[in-house]
């Protein structure tokens, strides 16, 4: 991942190809963005939101706020707001500091994010910090396919060609099993096929921090 803040060429050129490029894609996740994020209520959090493609699928209620580290995305994200006419706070950061008060918030959103983060488990880490007991972590990712397969060669070979083009995104990240580590009491995803080359693996699911944790 890029660092926080950087409003380099290939920082703006990711921005508008996620903004204008990805529709196909929204439109196949619609209905399990709907069902994952639809019952969310209170202080929402949300990691890397990119355009803002989740806002559609928050109620209105849901007091929102964006921890986006490419500055390039915030003017996308203030439109489609506006275009909604919610408000929203939105903050450069990332997602290993999220500089937020532990025990804070009600959930933690992040779609497509920790494939290109660097240290994964500094993330899970600051989520479970951040939400109240009994708080949710909402994921949408794309995953490592199975050891040995074809598929998860070709994720290996292409790897430093697809990190740099796509703002460090690792087609070959196995994060499933860091989210699984993590230390949430409840977890609870599915598996399923995207239409999309190299990446098609994906993950869809929640983790809960324990009601009994401070």
């Amino acid at each position: 991942m890029r660092r926080a803040g950087e409003h380099s060429w290939q920082a703006r050129a990711f921005a508008w190809a996620m903004a204008h490029a990805t529709d196909p894609y929204e439109r196949w996740m619609a209905g399990r963005k709907r069902s994952l994020l639809g019952d969310l209520s209170g202080e929402v959090v949300e990691i890397g939101p990119g355009s803002g493609v989740n806002l559609p699928y928050l109620p209105r209620e849901v007091r929102w706020t964006g921890i986006e580290p490419n500055p390039c995305f915030h003017s996308y994200i203030l439109k489609e707001a506006a275009r909604l006419e919610r408000p929203v706070r939105l903050r450069i950061g990332v997602a290993e500091d999220l500089e937020l008060e532990d025990a804070s918030v009600d959930a933690v959103v992040g779609t497509l994010v920790l494939c290109s983060v660097d240290r994964v488990e500094a993330v899970l880490e600051e989520i479970l910090r951040v939400l109240k007991p009994g708080g949710r972590y909402c994921f949408l990712e794309h995953v490592a396919a199975p050891p040995g397969s074809w598929l998860r060669r070709l994720q290996c070979v292409v790897r430093p060609v697809w990190s740099t083009v796509l703002d460090g995104c690792r087609p070959d990240a196995d994060t499933r099993v860091q989210i699984a580590r993590a230390g949430f009491a409840q977890l609870k995803w599915e598996e399923f096929q995207a239409p999309l080359p190299v990446v098609s693996p994906h993950i869809c699911g929640f983790a809960e921090k324990g009601r009994e944790e401070a």
